[in-house]
């Protein structure tokens, strides 16, 4: 049964083609939009409640501290998170003025950026890690069984690659695989 709203929008447009969530998709979707818009503002509050660091700067220092030389190329880093550049651009200036990181020319070609770890970065970096693993684990994982881990991991996966498929998926061109995702064939479409 369509809703007052359904149908107004239907008239509207005179579209019959328009695939309606019935209630049990509504709901579905309704709690994963309620999700998507507050998990990451829970996963800013923990970093910043713990370390002082919001969970942007903290993704930029664990994934800097997981390289050899905690060392890594400007655009290369903006790919691993799923950032456009100039996001990260921005978000360097920041982190430089509380010496978390440095820019310097890239020992490859002299001519591009690369983003390095300091000192007070290793030191951020390793006092705000307990607390977040903690948090994700307490919040992601320990709720879940590990069949229920497995699902979650599946239908992620699943939606990602549908909506990198229509090139809508920020950092990726095409269809691809998270970091790190060992199966390339659970990320391609149809898979």
């Amino acid at each position: 049964m369509s809703t007052k709203w359904e149908v107004q929008v239907m008239n509207a447009d005179n579209s019959q083609s328009t695939r309606w969530l019935d209630e049990r998709e509504k709901q579905v979707w309704l709690t994963l939009r309620e999700f998507i818009w507050g998990f990451p503002a829970a996963l800013d509050r923990q970093a910043q409640r713990d370390s002082s660091l919001s969970i942007v700067e903290y993704s930029v220092l664990s994934t800097l501290s997981e390289t050899p030389e905690a060392r890594m190329r400007a655009g290369d880093l903006a790919a691993e998170l799923g950032w456009q550049r100039s996001r990260l651009s921005h978000l360097m200036g920041r982190m430089e003025a509380k010496g978390v990181v440095e820019r310097m020319h890239s020992d490859l070609d002299g001519r591009g950026q690369d983003v390095v770890l300091t000192d007070a970065g290793w030191a951020a970096i390793r006092a705000a890690a307990p607390g977040h693993v903690t948090f994700v684990r307490e919040v992601v994982f320990d709720p879940l069984t590990p069949a229920e881990q497995d699902v979650l991991e599946s239908a992620l996966t699943r939606i990602r690659a549908r909506i990198a498929e229509d090139g809508l998926w920020a950092g990726s061109a095409g269809v691809s695989c998270p970091p790190g995702n060992s199966s390339q064939n659970a990320c391609e479409p149809g898979a």
